[in-house]
Protein backbone atom coordinates (compact mmCIF):
# COMPACT_ATOMS: atom_id res chain seq x y z
CA UNK A 1 0.00 0.00 0.00
CA UNK A 2 1.55 3.33 -1.05
CA UNK A 3 1.52 6.46 1.08
CA UNK A 4 -1.51 8.73 1.31
CA UNK A 5 -2.21 11.15 -1.53
CA UNK A 6 -1.50 14.83 -0.99
CA UNK A 7 -4.45 17.20 -0.85
CA UNK A 8 -3.62 18.54 -4.32
CA UNK A 9 -3.38 15.04 -5.81
CA UNK A 10 -6.64 13.95 -4.19
CA UNK A 11 -8.44 17.04 -5.46
CA UNK A 12 -7.14 16.42 -8.98
CA UNK A 13 -8.42 12.85 -8.87
CA UNK A 14 -11.82 13.95 -7.60
CA UNK A 15 -12.14 16.53 -10.37
CA UNK A 16 -11.16 14.00 -13.01
CA UNK A 17 -13.61 11.46 -11.58
CA UNK A 18 -16.43 14.00 -11.62
CA UNK A 19 -15.63 14.85 -15.24
CA UNK A 20 -15.98 11.16 -16.09
CA UNK A 21 -19.29 11.00 -14.23
CA UNK A 22 -20.64 14.05 -16.07
CA UNK A 23 -19.52 12.52 -19.37
CA UNK A 24 -21.23 9.22 -18.43
CA UNK A 25 -17.91 7.37 -18.53
CA UNK A 26 -16.77 4.96 -15.80
CA UNK A 27 -13.14 4.24 -15.06
CA UNK A 28 -12.13 0.59 -15.43
CA UNK A 29 -10.26 0.80 -12.12
CA UNK A 30 -13.38 1.92 -10.22
CA UNK A 31 -15.53 -0.78 -11.80
CA UNK A 32 -12.91 -3.45 -11.15
CA UNK A 33 -12.73 -2.50 -7.48
CA UNK A 34 -16.37 -3.47 -7.03
CA UNK A 35 -15.47 -7.09 -7.75
CA UNK A 36 -12.67 -7.08 -5.15
CA UNK A 37 -14.89 -7.02 -2.11
CA UNK A 38 -12.54 -9.27 -0.15
CA UNK A 39 -9.41 -7.18 -0.73
CA UNK A 40 -9.68 -4.81 2.20
CA UNK A 41 -8.53 -6.97 5.07
CA UNK A 42 -5.22 -5.12 5.31
CA UNK A 43 -6.90 -1.80 6.05
CA UNK A 44 -7.91 1.26 4.12
CA UNK A 45 -6.21 4.39 2.87
CA UNK A 46 -8.90 6.70 1.47
CA UNK A 47 -7.57 9.63 -0.54
CA UNK A 48 -10.31 12.04 0.57
CA UNK A 49 -12.84 12.52 3.33
CA UNK A 50 -16.24 13.62 2.03
CA UNK A 51 -18.75 15.20 4.40
CA UNK A 52 -21.89 15.29 2.30
CA UNK A 53 -25.65 15.39 2.51
CA UNK A 54 -27.74 12.26 3.03
CA UNK A 55 -29.79 13.08 -0.09
CA UNK A 56 -30.19 9.85 -2.06
CA UNK A 57 -29.29 11.63 -5.30
CA UNK A 58 -25.77 12.55 -4.17
CA UNK A 59 -23.71 9.38 -3.58
CA UNK A 60 -20.10 10.58 -3.40
CA UNK A 61 -18.48 7.41 -4.76
CA UNK A 62 -20.60 7.61 -7.93
CA UNK A 63 -20.42 11.40 -8.33
CA UNK A 64 -16.61 11.22 -8.20
CA UNK A 65 -16.36 7.85 -10.02
CA UNK A 66 -14.26 6.23 -7.30
CA UNK A 67 -13.94 2.61 -6.33
CA UNK A 68 -14.11 0.79 -3.01
CA UNK A 69 -11.71 2.16 -0.42
CA UNK A 70 -11.02 5.47 -2.17
CA UNK A 71 -13.31 7.74 -0.15
CA UNK A 72 -14.17 8.02 3.54
CA UNK A 73 -17.76 9.25 3.33
CA UNK A 74 -19.78 10.88 6.11
CA UNK A 75 -23.38 11.67 5.18
CA UNK A 76 -25.85 13.66 7.22
CA UNK A 77 -28.88 15.78 6.28
CA UNK A 78 -27.76 19.26 5.28
CA UNK A 79 -24.05 18.24 5.49
CA UNK A 80 -24.07 19.77 8.97
CA UNK A 81 -21.13 19.58 11.38
CA UNK A 82 -21.99 18.19 14.82
CA UNK A 83 -19.55 16.55 17.27
CA UNK A 84 -19.98 13.11 15.71
CA UNK A 85 -19.10 14.45 12.26
CA UNK A 86 -16.06 16.30 13.62
CA UNK A 87 -14.95 13.11 15.34
CA UNK A 88 -15.38 11.08 12.16
CA UNK A 89 -13.24 13.54 10.19
CA UNK A 90 -10.62 13.57 12.95
CA UNK A 91 -10.54 9.78 12.98
CA UNK A 92 -9.95 9.43 9.24
CA UNK A 93 -7.42 12.26 9.04
CA UNK A 94 -5.38 10.91 11.93
CA UNK A 95 -5.84 7.17 11.44
CA UNK A 96 -5.41 6.98 7.65
CA UNK A 97 -3.34 10.09 6.91
CA UNK A 98 -6.00 11.40 4.53
CA UNK A 99 -5.13 14.98 3.67
CA UNK A 100 -8.18 16.31 1.82
CA UNK A 101 -11.56 16.99 3.43
CA UNK A 102 -14.45 18.03 1.18
CA UNK A 103 -17.65 19.48 2.62
CA UNK A 104 -20.13 18.96 -0.21
CA UNK A 105 -23.57 20.52 -0.38
CA UNK A 106 -25.91 20.27 -3.33
CA UNK A 107 -28.47 22.32 -5.21
CA UNK A 108 -32.09 22.33 -3.99
CA UNK A 109 -31.10 20.84 -0.63
CA UNK A 110 -34.19 19.76 1.30
CA UNK A 111 -32.62 20.51 4.68
CA UNK A 112 -31.84 24.06 3.55
CA UNK A 113 -35.40 24.51 2.26
CA UNK A 114 -36.84 23.16 5.51
CA UNK A 115 -34.72 25.59 7.51
CA UNK A 116 -35.86 28.53 5.40
CA UNK A 117 -39.48 27.47 5.78
CA UNK A 118 -39.08 27.13 9.53
CA UNK A 119 -37.54 30.59 9.83
CA UNK A 120 -40.23 32.22 7.70
CA UNK A 121 -43.16 30.39 9.28
CA UNK A 122 -42.19 28.36 12.38
CA UNK A 123 -43.94 25.04 12.80
CA UNK A 124 -44.19 23.37 16.23
CA UNK A 125 -44.49 19.81 14.98
CA UNK A 126 -40.81 19.13 14.24
CA UNK A 127 -39.18 16.50 16.40
CA UNK A 128 -36.31 17.51 18.65
CA UNK A 129 -33.87 15.67 16.39
CA UNK A 130 -35.07 17.40 13.22
CA UNK A 131 -34.93 20.74 15.02
CA UNK A 132 -31.31 20.05 15.89
CA UNK A 133 -30.49 19.90 12.17
CA UNK A 134 -32.43 23.08 11.45
CA UNK A 135 -30.70 24.84 14.33
CA UNK A 136 -27.27 24.04 12.91
CA UNK A 137 -28.21 25.37 9.47
CA UNK A 138 -30.06 28.42 10.85
CA UNK A 139 -27.00 30.70 11.31
CA UNK A 140 -26.14 30.36 7.61
CA UNK A 141 -29.66 31.34 6.53
CA UNK A 142 -30.87 33.98 8.98
CA UNK A 143 -28.74 36.82 7.62
CA UNK A 144 -29.80 36.09 4.04
CA UNK A 145 -33.45 36.51 4.98
CA UNK A 146 -32.65 40.10 5.92
CA UNK A 147 -31.57 40.88 2.34
CA UNK A 148 -33.48 41.23 -0.93
CA UNK A 149 -32.97 37.50 -1.45
CA UNK A 150 -36.04 36.91 0.70
CA UNK A 151 -38.09 37.94 -2.37
CA UNK A 152 -36.42 35.36 -4.64
CA UNK A 153 -36.82 31.85 -3.29
CA UNK A 154 -34.60 30.12 -5.84
CA UNK A 155 -31.73 32.57 -5.38
CA UNK A 156 -32.15 32.41 -1.61
CA UNK A 157 -31.84 28.62 -1.53
CA UNK A 158 -28.82 28.70 -3.86
CA UNK A 159 -27.01 31.26 -1.72
CA UNK A 160 -27.95 29.45 1.50
CA UNK A 161 -26.55 26.14 0.22
CA UNK A 162 -23.13 27.72 -0.27
CA UNK A 163 -23.27 29.70 2.95
CA UNK A 164 -24.02 26.49 4.82
CA UNK A 165 -21.07 24.71 3.18
CA UNK A 166 -18.73 27.57 4.12
CA UNK A 167 -19.98 27.50 7.70
CA UNK A 168 -19.42 23.75 7.96
CA UNK A 169 -15.94 23.95 6.42
CA UNK A 170 -14.95 26.76 8.79
CA UNK A 171 -16.28 24.76 11.72
CA UNK A 172 -13.95 21.92 10.79
CA UNK A 173 -11.02 24.28 10.26
CA UNK A 174 -11.42 26.10 13.57
CA UNK A 175 -13.55 23.85 15.79
CA UNK A 176 -11.07 21.05 16.30
CA UNK A 177 -7.60 21.41 17.77
CA UNK A 178 -6.53 18.19 16.06
CA UNK A 179 -7.68 19.28 12.60
CA UNK A 180 -6.29 22.77 13.09
CA UNK A 181 -2.89 21.28 13.88
CA UNK A 182 -3.01 19.03 10.82
CA UNK A 183 -3.92 22.02 8.63
CA UNK A 184 -1.07 24.12 10.00
CA UNK A 185 1.65 21.48 10.14
CA UNK A 186 0.78 18.42 8.09
CA UNK A 187 -0.81 19.41 4.78
CA UNK A 188 -4.47 18.83 5.61
CA UNK A 189 -6.80 20.93 3.47
CA UNK A 190 -10.51 21.45 4.03
CA UNK A 191 -12.49 22.68 1.04
CA UNK A 192 -16.13 23.37 0.22
CA UNK A 193 -17.99 22.17 -2.86
CA UNK A 194 -21.47 22.07 -4.36
CA UNK A 195 -22.96 19.30 -6.46
CA UNK A 196 -25.48 20.32 -9.11
CA UNK A 197 -28.44 17.98 -9.35
CA UNK A 198 -29.13 19.42 -12.81
CA UNK A 199 -25.72 18.92 -14.43
CA UNK A 200 -23.87 16.45 -12.20
CA UNK A 201 -20.97 18.89 -11.92
CA UNK A 202 -19.19 19.38 -8.59
CA UNK A 203 -17.84 22.91 -8.19
CA UNK A 204 -15.14 23.48 -5.59
CA UNK A 205 -15.55 27.06 -4.38
CA UNK A 206 -14.24 27.40 -0.83
CA UNK A 207 -10.69 26.90 0.40
CA UNK A 208 -9.32 25.70 -2.95
CA UNK A 209 -6.72 28.46 -3.46
CA UNK A 210 -4.27 26.75 -1.15
CA UNK A 211 -4.77 23.45 -2.97
CA UNK A 212 -4.16 25.10 -6.35
CA UNK A 213 -0.91 26.56 -5.07
CA UNK A 214 0.23 23.13 -3.89
CA UNK A 215 -0.32 21.47 -7.29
Amino acid sequence: MSGPASAAEALRRLREGNQRFVSNVRSLEAMASHSRRGGGEDGQQPMAIILGCSDSRVPAEIVFDQGLGELFVIRVAGNIVAPSQVGSVEFAAEQFGTRLVVVMGHSHCGAICATIDQLIEPQPHHSHNIRSIVDRIRPSVEGLLETDLRHDREALVARAVRANVRTAANHLRHGSALLERLVEKDGLMIVGAEYSLETGVVEFFDGVDGVAEAE
